[in-house]
């Protein structure tokens, strides 16, 4: 028997219309909402206002915590009203999205999405990034449930800090090369046929939109420039996620998402967020792949939009890259690729898309 879960989606310039019905459809009677501070004030007045008129109940409201740790899933998990309710509302970025997403899968429960930034496409996947306590990365959530449905408020997402958009751009630029590469040298079923025709689709956009959404977020203007980058994030590459992550193969990721998983490792002063950091691992896949025409077209978008160029951007340096090195051979992405990863070719091409962001132009 074969599943494909993909999520639905709606998507609105001011508020949630669409909500109330959905949750009769759905036959939920009560609610209870999980997010980041900032996240639930954005929407939680809109969640409310959309399910006016109805007997849907909110059981309660819960902060997250400040990372999907394994220690805020388990405090999540044993509060009395989430187990009670029919459904969980998940409210942020990735990293609340993705507590709420395996707090619902752990007490099988569906759960709606409602992304206020635009970082990632965890609002949208089947998959959940898991921390330490101490940051680093534990592992993958990857058989829990996709969102059920995705709510999307682009003028929330105008209204965010542009730096979220930024790295949701830098984030979502990987999903097309870590895809095709991954599948490379695979014979593809009609699943992984259907992932690459969507993923082949993802970069454009971002080349043709990004540095535009980034702008009019900054400048809090709700635009087509970001509607189409969230639809790319939220939902292409989102959907290319679930298509990609199976028990019977994984294409979802490879070096650019190694990479900045081993970085977590590191010990650095500054706030590097995850799609900041994947940026410059996508220099590194081109570089591993031997493709120059490529590290050369990401290179000077990153620089264009002011993502990553060079190691130094992201406060690291070629004495953190055997501890890199050592942390990537521990990924997912390493250990499920079709082909057999080089140590050695993996720091020489940290290395190579260095020197290369390093050789680009000063402004």
């Amino acid at each position: 028997m074969t599943t494909v879960n993909l999520t639905n989606y709606s998507v609105d310039n001011r508020s949630y219309p669409e909500l109330k019905d959905i949750c009769i459809d759905d036959k939920i009677k009560t609610v209870v909402i999980i997010g980041g501070q900032k996240a639930m004030n954005a929407a939680n007045r809109l969640i409310k206002e959309s399910l006016e008129g109805s007997t849907i109940k909110i059981l309660g409201e819960f902060i997250y915590g400040k990372d999907s740790t394994n220690s805020n899933i388990e405090i999540l998990q044993n509060e009395k009203s989430i187990r009670e309710a029919d459904i969980i509302f998940g409210v942020g970025g990735g990293k609340a999205i993705d507590t709420a997403k395996v707090v619902a899968d752990r007490l099988n429960k569906n759960i709606y999405t409602f992304p206020t930034i635009c970082s990632n496409c965890s609002s949208a996947t089947a998959i959940a990034v898991v921390y330490n306590d101490d940051g680093s990365l534990s592992h993958y959530e990857d058989k829990i449930r996709a969102p059920k449905h995705v709510f999307i408020n682009t003028d929330i997402l105008a209204n965010a800090p542009e730096k979220y958009m930024w790295a949701g751009i830098g984030d979502g630029i990987s999903k097309e090369p870590e895809v095709l590469y991954a599948m490379k040298n695979a014979k593809l079923n009609h699943i992984g046929k259907l992932a690459k025709a969507i993923a082949s689709s993802c970069q454009d956009t971002f080349i043709e939109y990004g540095k535009k959404a980034i702008k009019d977020c900054q400048n809090n203007i709700n635009s087509e420039a970001i509607e189409e980058v969230a639809m790319d994030i939220f939902i292409n590459t989102g959907n290319v996620s679930n298509l990609t992550n199976r028990e019977e193969f994984y294409f979802n990721s490879s070096l650019a998402h190694a990479f900045y998983n081993a970085t977590c490792a590191v010990k650095r002063s500054g706030e590097f967020l995850h799609g900041q950091v994947v940026a410059f691992g996508v220099m590194v896949l081109h570089a591993y792949a031997g493709n120059d025409k490529k590290l050369k077209k990401i290179a000077e978008f990153n620089k264009e939009v002011k993502l990553p160029t060079k190691l130094s951007d992201i406060n690291l340096n070629y004495n953190d890259l055997d501890i890199i090195a050592d942390e990537a051979m521990k990924t997912n992405e390493w250990k499920k690729a079709l082909e057999e990863f080089s140590r050695e070719k993996f720091i020489d091409s940290i290395k190579k898309a260095d020197q290369y962001g390093r050789s680009l132009k000063v402004d």
